[in-house]
């Protein structure tokens, strides 16, 4: 059995879609991290960071979103959720699975916890962390944007759904709240990124996952 431990609205969105995707049987187990799950030593066993997701698929532990959705992929070549291994397809979805965890994401991470990287939690250093990351964060957007734009295809790949669609997805999501009158809007107010947002929301997988997770709009 497969289980995936996760919290709503967390990085734990994208193997939850990649799973709703696959149509496989799963349990969810979600983590009560508010009252210190995270840090208990049985969630620590897991994954010692004490971060989110963790899947166990059987006796296999696995933490790290895209360790997780690659996984998923390759044991399930069939639905085609990456392009074929060996091929520059792959590869240039390798870059773009690497560039959303290790870049987009990390840069979200500070723009939302910017408390972690300062002595004194509430200090101008923390404001200004802040200010500096989301500006980043906007910059980054404007590539997704521009690499729809490029392509011109429906999906993040092109014409195929992949698992970095659902990657995307998340990440965008996270910006939700981000003022339309900002200097650095939320994604769905850029030209490309809006419409192909609002494509990977009308996938029947994605919305039972905000339904999984007991969402509420703005999805996006």
């Amino acid at each position: 059995m497969i289980r995936l431990h996760f919290y709503p609205s967390t990085a734990a969105m994208v193997p939850h879609i990649v799973l709703e995707e696959l149509g496989l049987p799963y349990e969810r187990a979600r983590i009560d991290r508010e009252h210190g799950a995270l840090n208990s030593p049985a969630y620590r066993a897991l994954n010692p960071n004490g971060l989110i997701p963790v899947l166990e698929d059987g006796d296999l532990v696995l933490y790290e979103t895209a360790a997780i959705c690659l996984h998923l992929s390759d044991t399930h070549p069939d639905a085609k959720l990456m392009p074929a291994v060996g091929t520059r397809e792959r590869a240039q979805a390798y870059k773009w699975l690497m560039w959303l965890t290790n870049t987009l994401q990390a840069t979200l991470i500070v723009y939302f916890y910017p408390h972690r990287w300062v002595n004194d939690a509430g200090s101008d250093s923390e404001a200004e962390i802040k200010a500096v990351a989301k500006r980043r964060v906007g910059a980054l957007l404007d590539q997704l944007d521009a690499e729809l734009a490029r392509h011109g295809g429906p999906w993040f790949l092109g014409n195929a759904y992949s698992l970095l669609d659902a990657y995307v997805f998340t990440l965008c999501r996270w910006t939700r709240h981000f003022s339309p009158d900002s200097p650095v809007r939320p994604a769905r107010e850029r030209p490309h990124l809006g419409p192909y947002l609002q494509r990977v929301l009308d996938r029947p997988a994605l919305r039972r996952v905000m339904a999984n997770e007991g969402l509420a709009e703005p999805y996006v």
